[in-house]
């Protein structure tokens, strides 16, 4: 760094589906704003779940944000005051992500990142675990298993009519859903055959 400014701080909040990640995200920039500190919020273009312009979480809790199609747009967003940057759903902005937060880190702005770590046919899902290998803080969040209870770091997507569900890493609008289309499980449980006993989503 050539400003004399110390680098930012990133805290990394990752999980499967279903385990408050974004309401721990939401949680994290409302503290850093009754703190007085300018919070760039930012979601991806693919998420329309919650109407443009939102960042929600399924327990309904929400804060405004700017969206983008891509992590090379972020920078651009950041005003002068902005002290924190605020990214939801980071599986969408794939690997550039890791470099545009690295930068931003450099510059003296604290990075908040919230996203999948795993895929629904169970693979790490990048950017997310990359960014938790270079993160001061990590939140590693589980869900509950919808088979059995017990703490679940998976989901799986739900059969469709037979549709086939495409490559799990592929940022496509037919990947985005909720309970209607997803269900968390654990490592026993993480096949979408598992249906016997199921408790319903959490």
């Amino acid at each position: 760094m050539d400003d004399g400014r110390d680098p930012g701080r990133l805290t990394v909040v990752g999980g499967p589906m279903f385990a408050g990640k974004t309401e721990e995200l939401v949680r994290r920039v409302r503290r850093a704003e009754i703190a007085g500190r300018e919070v760039l919020t930012v979601a991806h273009v693919l998420d329309t779940r919650y109407g443009a312009g939102v960042v929600a979480a399924h327990s309904g809790v929400e804060i405004a944000s700017r969206v983008v199609g891509g992590a090379g747009e972020i920078p651009g967003l950041v005003g002068p005051g902005t002290t924190m940057v605020a990214i939801d759903e980071a599986q969408f902005f794939g690997a550039d992500l890791v470099d545009v937060v690295l930068g931003l880190l450099d510059t003296g702005l604290d990075v908040v990142v919230a996203g999948l770590t795993v895929t629904f046919d169970g693979r790490p899902f990048e950017p997310v675990p990359a960014l938790m290998a270079l993160a001061e803080t990590v939140a590693k969040l589980t869900a509950v298993c919808t088979v059995c209870g017990r703490d679940a770091a998976y989901h799986v997507r739900l059969p469709d009519g037979g549709a086939p569900a495409g490559d799990a890493l592929a940022a496509v609008t037919a990947h985005v859903g909720g309970t209607d289309s997803y269900q968390a499980r654990c490592r026993a449980h993480r096949t979408p055959t598992s249906e016997v006993g199921v408790l319903g989503a959490q």
